[in-house]
């Protein structure tokens, strides 16, 4: 039980009191329990916060420091209101209007994912054929080298989704980048994909990167492209194919 300051002030005195007059024996039996309770409360006080020293440091502009040791003081630039100020403004690709993409258009040119193919033999659909029922249109799918390595790298449990992308349907995208992790590619593959072509000695720079719309299943790659303003998902859900 614990005790008030001026409970344990009155026990003291009480005490102090019953030594002074040589009552010690007549207030044993008080003295056991009242020294107890004083024990306890002293045992219940707060500790108090210890935190840790460090070092004084000098400041750099103190004058017992060197001059050439001092830390210069900063001079303020004064804003010339004349002046012309110069932003950066982002470069957006011509053929968006607004969150429109005007190259998308039949026939569809549709990257191809891994888990879209593992996902698609699990739900019992043709890729080709659901594609143009989705989108009413030709359909060309499209699957780069770093996908190709990854569904190879799966090993014989997924040979049926190495057949499917072998065949002669799908078109095939070659990958002149380092690695082969399949979600930079596409990503990459969307962003900054530029084709190049030479006409008698002329060289005309076609950027085809927003033409693609991306078939997957994955979480982290969907949210990725989400980002991208123009770039449409195709996904699989209740056994058919759903596209915005």
């Amino acid at each position: 039980m614990a005790l008030g300051d001026d409970d344990t002030a009155a026990i003291s005195t009480l005490l102090n009191d019953a030594i002074k007059e040589d009552n010690v024996i007549a207030c044993e039996p008080l003295a056991k329990p009242a020294r107890a309770a004083l024990e306890n409360n002293m045992g219940k006080q707060k500790a108090k916060k210890k935190y840790a020293a460090m070092k004084r440091m000098i400041s750099l502009k103190d004058q017992r420091i060197k001059p050439q040791d001092r830390a210069k003081p900063q001079e303020k630039k004064k804003k010339d209101p004349s002046a012309l100020k110069e932003t950066e403004v982002t470069k957006y690709p011509s053929c968006l209007f607004f969150q429109y993409n005007t190259q998308l258009g039949p026939p569809y040119h549709i990257l191809v994912d891994t888990n879209f193919i593992n996902f698609s033999i699990k739900a019992k659909l043709d890729i080709v054929q659901s594609m143009m029922d989705c989108l009413y249109a030709k359909c060309i799918p499209y699957i780069t080298d770093c996908v190709m390595a990854e569904i190879e790298k799966l090993g014989m449990k997924y040979r049926v989704a190495l057949r499917i992308a072998k065949d002669p349907r799908f078109e095939r995208l070659p990958c002149s980048h380092k690695g082969t992790y399949a979600d930079d590619c596409l990503v990459q593959r969307v962003t900054q994909v530029k084709w190049y072509c030479t006409i008698l000695c002329h060289v005309y720079i076609m950027c085809l990167h927003k033409c693609y719309i991306v078939a997957t299943v994955d979480r982290d790659l969907k949210r990725r492209i989400r980002k991208i303003p123009g770039v449409p998902i195709m996904y699989i859900s209740n056994h058919r194919l759903e596209f915005p």
